[in-house]
Order: C-alpha cells, then structure tokens, then sequence
C-alpha cells in the first residue's frame, strides 16, 4: 500500500489542538487564581461576621441605654426625693451625710413621701453587675461588666460634686463597661453618662 507524500508518522503521533489537554504551567497558573478567589471571598466573608457582631453589640447597648436611662430618668423626674447613697457588700444601705462628698454606688428613690416604698439602683462590686431592687432580698441585673464601682453622684448646676444634701441637686450616673476579646471580636469599652433632676423639688 502507497501511502501519500504528504503523509508522515510524526503527523499520527500529534493530536489536532481541539484534542489536546493543559499543560503544568496552565495548570498552576489556574489553581493559583483559584486559590486566590477563594481566599478573597473567605476574606470578606470573615471580615463581615466581624462587622456584624460590632454593629450588633453596639445596636444592643443603644437599646439597652434607651431604656433603663429613660425609665430611671422618668422616675427621678416623679419622685418624691432621691439620694445617693453606698450599699455594703453586705446589702446593708448608708446614707451620705452633709459634709461628706455625694458620691456613692447607690442611687434611693421615694417616689412618695412613704418610706417604705422605693427603688434602688445600685452596683454590686462583687459580681461587677448593675442592679434594681424595690423590695428586700430581690434584685433585678440590669448590666454586667461595669467597671467603675461609684457611679452614682449629687452635684450642683455647673456639674460640681456637692459636699451636702440639696433640694435642686443633680442626679449624675456614670457607667463604665468592659466586654474582654474573643475570637472575631475587639475588646469592647462603654461608657454611659446622664444627668437627671426632679421635676418637682420638695
């Protein structure tokens, strides 16, 4: 059998370009935008759990202050009186004298002239929670992580600590908190400051 001029062995041995498959270099040039890809959407999908807890922590702060300090702000609006006080690591209650700085970790409020009904705001320095109580033995935690232990202070007009018990004081709260690090999440610190007054001084 004669086979063609044209015809050779080396053209049997090559396979047409639709045939053929990729090379190494291709092949790692490939994996390597690939990984590239992978990493880039591990990236941004990492990056937005992050942005996610932040945004949500500090969503839930905002609420949480909105409604505490708006419902402690319309007691002392309504009260019969309010005074700062210190409560023991024992629960026992101590008032502040004059003379002394009006500045405690307690915060009494009457809402009549009946004694025996109040409200306490207080910190408990032992569990580092902020806490309401109305009744002996019964307390209600409001926030964890607070760090400043005197938080509660009486002060004049120009934001003065006063030495003495006045009837126009000002309520002044200040809350420091602080959430430690954990994975995906920055150490968090929040401070919270209000200043309330009677509406009607006695």
């Amino acid at each position: 059998m004669n086979l063609p001029a044209s015809f050779s062995a080396s053209s049997c041995a090559r396979p047409s370009g639709r045939d053929r498959g990729f090379t190494l270099p291709e092949i790692l040039i490939a994996l390597t935008i690939f990984m590239v890809v992978i990493a880039a959407v591990l990236f941004a999908h990492l990056y937005g759990l992050r942005m996610f807890q932040l945004t949500n922590t500090k969503l839930i702060v905002t609420q949480w202050s909105r409604d505490t300090i708006q419902h402690l702000t319309d007691q002392i609006h309504t009260c019969n009186s309010a005074q700062v006080v210190n409560i023991a690591p024992d629960g026992s209650l101590t008032a502040l004298l004059d003379g002394e700085t009006q500045q405690g970790n307690g915060l009494l409020i009457n809402p009549t002239a009946d004694t025996n009904s109040y409200t306490l705001y207080f910190v408990n320095p032992a569990d580092q929670t902020f806490r309401r109580t109305d009744q002996p033995g019964s307390t209600v935690k409001l926030a964890d992580s607070v760090t400043n232990t005197l938080p509660f202070s009486a002060q004049d007009y120009s934001g003065n600590v006063l030495t003495n018990v006045l009837n126009n004081q000002v309520i002044h709260l200040t809350l420091e908190f602080y959430h430690p690090g954990s994975y995906l999440k920055d150490a968090d610190y929040y401070k919270l400051e209000i200043a309330m007054k009677q509406r009607i001084v006695q």
